[in-house]
């Protein structure tokens, strides 16, 4: 069967298979920006959402990331080693351990972020700036939906 328009599931209609595939392609097209880095593209990714103010904690970091909390234990691990972020305990509740970036961390984090941009405004050239405008809403009306749901 030759897959139609209609057909929900033909890749090239599919919102599910393009924001994936774009997921990956992006990735894998952001390599070159991380290869002279000190980080890779997921330690960037926490310490993004360190300097965004997404995630404080462990726990709060590997749900943004869709990471279990043992994997971004590791990544935090490697960028405290790194003297990128640092832990420290919660005055409030000595249970809580706070991650926050270091000066260093601060650096890098803006340096990979400048690398990032400019990757994504050579990649968005050729769009106008309503398209971008656009198609962000739709991305953001999309997450916010399945933030509901997941």
């Amino acid at each position: 069967m030759t897959p139609s328009h209609h057909d929900p599931y033909d890749p090239e209609r599919s919102v599910g298979y393009l924001t994936k595939r774009v997921h990956q392609l992006a990735r894998i097209a952001l390599e070159p920006v991380f290869a002279d880095e000190e980080v890779t593209h997921i330690q960037w990714s926490a310490m993004m959402a360190l300097h965004y103010e997404v995630g404080s904690t462990c726990a709060e970091l590997a749900r943004h990331l869709c990471h279990d909390t043992g994997a971004t234990t590791r990544i935090l691990d490697t960028l405290e080693e790194r003297g990128l972020v640092e832990r420290s305990r919660s005055t409030t509740d000595r249970r809580v351990v706070r991650l926050s970036l270091t000066d260093q961390g601060k650096i890098v984090t803006d340096r990979c972020k400048d690398k990032v941009l400019a990757s994504w405004d050579e990649w968005l050239a050729d769009w106008s700036g309503e398209d971008v405008a656009r198609f962000v809403g739709y991305l953001l009306r999309l997450r916010n939906k399945l933030e509901t749901v997941a």
